[in-house]
């Protein structure tokens, strides 16, 4: 009867959770494969001023008059493009989706309402910074593949400038997978670091002092549990190859030359190839990156890396114009474009091997 039964469960499995044959040889292993997503939302702000100054613009007296068409258009805009992080093997989607430039709790509900995404029903993880414009960062994620198991809010304080505000680095722990596939215990870092005004390398020591921060947070995660899985995404102001990055968090180019405790950066070698997430002056930066510690390289997580994407979809750029290929955003010129962001969104994809006979006899 077990034998019978295999074929069309293992078929349910590859249509619900992407599971793709291991080997032909060996029909009861399956691989599972979960998508990790970041997607910076570009100033996700409701038509309210409850922020004085900071927030009068994105209200309907404010610069950008924003008012509820262009408010409900922009979630549906970032709802079709959540909607659209499909593979084969991820069917419904990342499994978990950093966001960062929000503004509260309530745009994040209007997102994931959305007809585009409903089915999904993501849940959120949000927390209220201490950023002074206003804007956070939280985490969508889809509870039949994580389960949060703790949250914990970091703030980046800098002895220099007691006033400075920014916002928080909100670590997530959790499950990633569920009972078909198995869990494996994961730490997702979400972060926005502080930006480049005033200069790139007069503004660097504040995301070097970010990147301390979140060195800090993995090695207290490690200590805790040797085995976690850490991810660390977000718009990081910085590339893979700046200071803040390659030497204070230690992500390396090549996986090869990862080391046990260490991390990993796939997104080095797509902005080595000309492929990038933000745009500025013509030249394409990779601030948005998905960075992986040694435990989701060698397995030692039960998960593993496989691969990394910049989502550079067509219908996420402009097709003419000045400014063709750039990313079409919410404004461009003070004109309301009635686009997505000027970030585009990165994903990683992890993989777990999953022996079925095992899930099969719960059935």
């Amino acid at each position: 009867m077990k034998t019978k039964r295999l074929a069309p469960f293992a078929l349910f499995l590859l249509i619900i959770f992407g599971f793709i044959p291991k080997a032909a040889a060996d029909d009861n292993k399956k691989i599972a494969t979960f998508g990790v997503a970041f997607y910076n939302l570009e100033n996700l702000f409701d038509t309210i001023n409850n922020n004085g100054k900071y927030d009068l613009e994105f209200s309907p007296q404010g610069s950008h008059k924003w008012d509820g068409k262009k408010y409900w258009s922009k979630i549906k805009n970032l709802a079709y493009a959540i909607s659209q992080m499909t593979t084969k093997t991820t069917p419904f989607g990342p499994a978990v989706i950093g966001v960062s430039e929000v503004e509260n709790r309530s745009v994040l509900e209007d997102l994931v309402k959305h007809e585009f995404i409903a089915d999904r029903k993501y849940e959120i993880v949000h927390h209220d910074s201490p950023d002074a414009r206003g804007v956070d960062v939280s985490l969508l994620y889809n509870p039949d593949l994580f389960r949060v198991l703790k949250v914990e809010n970091y703030p980046l304080e800098i002895p220099e400038l007691p006033r400075f505000r920014t916002r928080d680095q909100m670590c997530v722990i959790g499950l990633l997978g569920n009972k078909q596939t198995g869990y494996s215990r994961v730490a997702i870092i979400v972060n926005h670091w502080p930006s480049r005004r005033g200069g790139e390398q007069e503004s660097s020591w504040l995301r070097e002092a970010a990147a301390a921060l979140n060195a800090k947070i993995a090695a207290e995660l490690l200590e805790k549990y040797p085995d976690i899985g850490i991810i660390t995404m977000g718009d990081m102001n910085d590339d893979p190859y700046n200071k803040s990055v390659s030497q204070v968090l230690g992500a390396v180019k090549n996986i090869k030359d990862v080391k046990e405790g260490g991390f990993y950066n796939p997104f080095w070698e797509k902005l080595d190839k000309g492929i990038g997430s933000y745009i500025y002056r013509g030249g394409w930066n990779l601030f948005d990156q998905i960075i992986l510690n040694s435990n989701l390289v060698d397995g030692k997580s039960g998960l593993k890396f496989l691969t990394a994407e910049v989502l550079n979809k067509p219908f996420l750029l402009q097709q003419d114009g000045q400014y063709k290929g750039y990313p079409l955003r919410t404004f461009s010129s003070g004109a309301w474009s009635n686009g997505y962001s000027d970030h585009l969104p990165t994903e990683i994809f992890l993989v777990r091997e999953v022996t079925l006979k095992d899930s099969n006899e719960q059935q």
